[in-house]
């Protein structure tokens, strides 16, 4: 799968909010079939940022939410006022 096939789009709620600026998370809707390490790679690639850990869940909508934290090193906030979420 290409990186913009992967994620789809980055998430703004007051929960990911909370998640960026304390825990040094992202969280982006993802492809369905996407795996951990297609998740990883794309986050890679589009952002260039390491993940540490990724959860996934599919919400009641069907949709995948993805749970990135980023490794050591790397800041979330700035991750998400260059891609504008923040």
């Amino acid at each position: 799968m290409k990186p913009h096939d992967v994620i789809k789009y980055p998430t703004m709620t007051e929960r990911s909010v909370y998640m960026i600026e304390n825990e040094n998370k992202l969280v982006f809707i993802v492809h369905r079939e996407a795996n951990k390490h297609d998740i990883a790679q794309a986050v890679k690639k589009l952002y260039q940022v390491e993940a540490q850990e990724i959860r996934t869940l599919i919400d009641r909508k069907g949709e995948k939410k993805a749970f990135v934290r980023l490794k050591d090193g790397y800041n979330a906030s700035e991750v998400a006022i260059k891609i504008g979420i923040l």
